[in-house]
């Protein structure tokens, strides 16, 4: 390595410090939990032409990767040389930022010596944005709450207050959404502080040079990466449970010489509920799942995302154009790791996780509609339970893990002091993880209920109560997703809108992943320390894995 190229290193490491730091300052400032506590977001530098440079370490690939493109579409609206210092752009546009209204994506241009020289961009989910709320019973985007396209959201230094009363009006949590919008505003300016202070400190003008090194050195890293695949084309489907219907998503996977290539041709068409998912976001979550396995040890920026590439059929509900609902894309979008891997797994075998639990448990709670008009608390609030992750092909799957979307779980406490909610249980599922050589990681148990005398509303959509993680390499089923009121209540389905009852007790049992190889070749010792630990049954230590307690 030149000395030239040293240097450059060591900016390429003060960068990815700077957007840490910037994504940190947008959690320790956000009012929501699903921000504060589950790190619902991203955050990342982008250079003069919108090329992502580095992403903060916290953050969904949902929210880093669409935002990878998306600040490339709003530097094409917005003409560099309007833009003036402390001008901040936004908009929360599925087809855009990040597949649904809640997600709000901001942009502001970094300037130093007096012109810009960069870009600073984060996203983070809001909790209440008005429409239907966080659930999937819209049928257009126009049920789902208040679209906002691309605009100035601070012009000059100086807060767009008109937006601002807007977003406000039409939430409700109005406080919260104020803070959090605050919180996005104090991200991009720390981001922006920061990156200008580097260049000062290394005495550089612009960032063309770095940027070029970054996207360069990344970019041929990905590619040496890919010449040691196997060049084919391989195919798999994934049945999940859907709304109406179960739903079939359909993956071809080509690897050339310098390309990765996965068309959903075959998959299912639209839901007429807000489960379709715009194309962007099953592309984020379909790159992330091949880098975890293809140069996982390369930053992720612009130059290690180049050569994968995406397609599906217009209107496929992996490609819902607009106006088309998808306020839970989530549940779907995220379940396409599962689906790519079902081809990888054909050309590495061996080197490919079982499924997983996959899309994020959460729960979207809000007063009923005439509970407020009676005095009751008005509120809304999302938590993130998540299931067990898949079997990988040397160590056991995790429990009660989100993968891959790596939000954290939802904390009781703070899920009690901010809502009229009580957890009364919240516990592994034991058994719940697939057998196998290697044992998929377990879900959780959770009892909740009304801490008052009202009812709650509860907005379902979960997969995995129909169709549940499969092992890999003859590693067994991990359980399905269970919800119900009351123990003797019967099973609910895992999309629609839910009241319960003030005094009954929500059980949500969350699923768990797939196991990987036989159960009968598990080492003894493993069998028994799961046994004594509590997460498999005697019954599961016998029958299952042979190994008398």
């Amino acid at each position: 390595m030149t000395p030239t190229d040293t240097r450059l290193q060591v900016m390429w490491n003060r960068l990815l410090a700077v957007v840490e730091e910037q994504g940190q300052a947008l959690i320790r400032a956000a009012f929501s939990p699903i921000v504060r506590e589950c790190g619902d977001i991203s955050a990342g530098i982008f250079d003069l032409n919108g090329r992502m440079l580095a992403q903060a370490v916290t953050g969904t690939p949902g929210h880093i990767n669409t935002m990878a493109e998306a600040v490339k579409t709003l530097r094409g609206r917005f003409p560099i040389q309007e833009m003036k210092p402390g001008d901040i752009y936004m908009t929360n546009d599925p087809w855009i930022a990040s597949g649904h209204l809640n997600d709000f994506l901001l942009m502001m241009p970094v300037f130093y010596k007096g012109r810009v020289v960069g870009f600073t961009s984060c996203t983070s989910h809001l909790v209440d944005l008005g429409g239907q709320g966080m659930g999937p019973e819209g049928t257009d985007i126009y049920d789902e709450g208040l679209l906002i396209p691309p605009c100035r959201l601070m012009a000059a230094g100086a807060l767009n207050t008109f937006l601002m009363e807007m977003v406000k009006a039409n939430s409700r949590e109005p406080v919260a959404n104020e803070g959090d919008i605050y919180a996005l505003i104090a991200c991009c300016e720390t981001g922006a502080r920061r990156l200008a202070d580097m260049m000062a400190e290394f005495g550089i003008d612009d960032l063309d040079r770095l940027a070029d090194y970054i996207i360069d050195t990344s970019y041929r890293g990905t590619l040496e990466a890919i010449a040691e695949l196997p060049q084919g084309r391989w195919h798999a489907t994934l049945k999940v449970d859907g709304y109406e219907q179960e739903i079939e998503l359909c993956a071809a996977l080509t690897v050339s010489a310098d390309r990765v290539e996965v068309d959903f041709t075959g998959t299912s068409g639209l839901s007429r509920k807000g489960i379709n998912v715009p194309l962007n976001y099953a592309t984020a979550y379909t790159v992330f799942a091949l880098r975890c396995i293809i140069g996982p040890e390369i930053p992720n920026n612009a130059g290690s995302l180049a050569p994968f590439h995406v397609s599906g059929p217009e209107n496929c509900i992996l490609n819902a154009r607009h106006p088309a609902p998808v306020a839970m894309r989530h549940t779907l979008g995220q379940m396409t790791p599962d689906l790519v891997y079902g081809c990888l797994s054909q050309a590495l075998p061996g080197r490919v996780p079982a499924e997983g639990a996959s899309c994020m448990y959460d729960l979207p709670l809000r007063h009923t509609p005439e509970a407020v008009a009676r005095g009751g608390t008005q509120f809304a609030l999302e938590l993130v339970f998540s299931g067990g992750t898949g079997a990988r092909p040397g160590l056991d799957g995790l429990s009660a893990t989100a993968f891959p979307s790596g939000v954290w779980g939802s904390q009781v406490e703070t899920t009690e002091a901010v809502a009229p909610v009580l957890i009364t249980r919240r516990e592994l599922r034991q058994d719940s993880g697939g057998a196998g050589r290697l044992r998929g990681g377990l879900g959780q148990w959770i009892e909740m209920r009304s801490a008052t005398d009202e009812d709650v509303m509860l907005f379902l959509s979960v997969e995995r109560v129909l169709n549940p993680a499969r092992g890999r390499q003859g590693g067994g089923t991990g359980a399905a997703g269970r919800i119900r009121i009351g123990e003797d209540g019967a099973d609910l389905p895992g999309k629609g809108e839910i009241r319960v009852p003030a005094g009954e007790t929500l059980i949500f049992e969350t699923p768990g992943g797939g196991g990987f190889g036989p159960a009968g070749e598990r080492d003894r010792a493993q069998v028994l320390r799961d046994l004594a630990e509590g997460l498999i049954s005697a019954e599961a230590a016998r029958d299952i894995y042979g190994v008398e307690p």
